[in-house]
């Protein structure tokens, strides 16, 4: 078909997608009380379902042209050196922990019985990828209101059988990775940050993101910017950058994108161990891996999104700023949260926690904001070693979490998302306030 006459057909689909979702996704003026206030969610526009038609007209079902255009870009504004795609944060998580289990790395490997400081006010998903590469988790406690872990607490956890640091900001705030990327050096330790909750959150203006060896973003529908399924590494490193495609691609030796050959320019000149000399290089496994790879379609998505990244993270911090701003009526009874100086955090989510005086659970006001259309959300595990799956595995604790567990009991947030309005953060605030000063 001629190139013109293809691009005319383009631009009519385009054109006629664009009508559909004008149509289809009106723009709703909130009303109190009967509408939803979500916890988080999607923002989206007609750009994001033209590049996923555009994509999928490609009929290229797999990883191409837009992965590789939105691995450039995510590079480019994290202000890091290589993003490597995948499907999930919980990969990106399991790929970066992973990659330091490689042979290629020597000496500096993770093997079998090492330990990671981390967490058990978190996301399951940080601290799986220690257990399941047989790795030993220490866990440490949070300070309140920062809901991070005091870097004395981290000095404390570190023992002879220490070999990195693995924490997620939490909901978007930022710990003293500074510090942290310190401590590292100095003890020799892996630091990878968990930055899935936290695009576009600063430490003296620097990202978060951009200090440990590696780092993770998720891009579920949630977070900051979406794909509906997906996540990435980043890393400064060239060699862990190999090392995480590879566990991303079925552990293959082979570094061609999909649907290329003999990029290295000695396909059939390779010797491996015990392989026939000039064994094809593309069937050649340097580990034990997975395929957890992220489509076209899905970066098509995320290319859209990331034109409105910016203005995402603008609108959170706008949204919890004025929120913040009204709820320092209500500190007599709830603990608000706080951030380290010189930090600038891009929030997920508002958290609360229950001061001793209340005379109320945290289940009380959770099911009178649900009942009120306003989401809630518990601190995702809250203490994890609390949880069925984590009762019985192998760990090193410090401390009796004293914090964690008062995470546990008495702390839940509330969304400051980019889909939230000003109508519906002063209808939360009023909902809360009421029920509070009513008690």
């Amino acid at each position: 078909m001629d190139n013109n006459k293809q691009q005319d057909i383009k631009n009519q689909i385009f054109d006629l997608a664009r009508l559909y979702f004008d149509m289809t996704f009106p723009a709703k003026q909130f009303e109190c009380g009967k509408d939803y206030i979500p916890v988080s969610g999607k923002v989206l526009d007609s750009s994001e379902l033209i590049n996923s038609i555009d994509a999928s007209l490609d009929m290229w079902l797999t990883s191409g042209r837009h992965a590789q255009l939105f691995e450039r870009n995510l590079a480019r504004f994290m202000n890091s050196r290589h993003a490597v795609l995948c499907n999930s944060g919980s990969s990106a998580n399991l790929l970066a922990l992973t990659a330091l289990t490689s042979d290629k790395l020597g000496v500096q490997k993770l093997s079998p019985g090492d330990e990671i400081i981390t967490v058990a006010a978190g996301f399951p998903t940080t601290v799986n990828p220690i257990i399941q590469n047989n790795l030993i988790p220490v866990f440490i406690d949070i300070e309140l209101s920062f809901y991070n872990p005091s870097i004395e607490s981290i000095i404390q956890a570190i023992g002879p059988k220490t070999k990195g640091i693995f924490i997620a900001h939490t909901l978007g705030n930022p710990y003293d990775s500074i510090a942290i990327r310190e401590i590292a050096d100095t003890h020799n330790l892996w630091f990878i940050e968990d930055n899935c909750d936290a695009l576009g959150s600063s430490i003296n203006d620097q990202l978060t993101g951009t200090f440990g060896d590696l780092s993770t973003l998720s891009m579920y529908p949630a977070h900051h910017i979406t794909t509906g399924e997906g996540g990435c590494v980043f890393t400064n490193n060239p060699s862990l950058k190999v090392i995480v495609e590879s566990f991303r691609e079925w552990g293959r030796d082979c570094w061609c994108e999909p649907g290329k050959d003999n990029t290295c320019g000695k396909r059939f000149e390779w010797q491996f161990d015990e392989l026939p000399f000039g064994y094809d290089h593309k069937y050649v496994y340097s580990h034990i891996g997975y395929n957890l790879k992220m489509t076209d379609f899905q970066a098509s998505i995320g290319n859209a999104q990331l034109q409105k990244l910016q203005d995402f993270i603008n609108k959170r911090k706008s949204n919890f700023n004025y929120l913040h701003q009204k709820m320092k009526t209500l500190e007599d009874h709830l603990l608000l949260p706080k951030s380290i100086v010189n930090s600038n955090p891009s929030w997920f989510g508002y958290p609360i926690t229950l001061k001793p005086n209340c005379n109320f659970t945290r289940r009380d006001i959770t099911t009178h904001l649900e009942n009120s259309k306003i989401g809630t959300r518990l601190l995702f595990g809250g203490n994890l070693l609390r949880q069925p799956a984590y009762r019985t595995i192998e760990r090193r604790q410090i401390g009796n979490l004293e914090n964690t567990d008062i995470v546990a009991e008495n702390t839940f947030w509330i969304g400051i998302y980019p889909g939230i309005s000003k109508e519906m953060l002063n209808y939360s605030y009023d909902t809360i306030a009421k029920f509070v000063n009513s008690h």
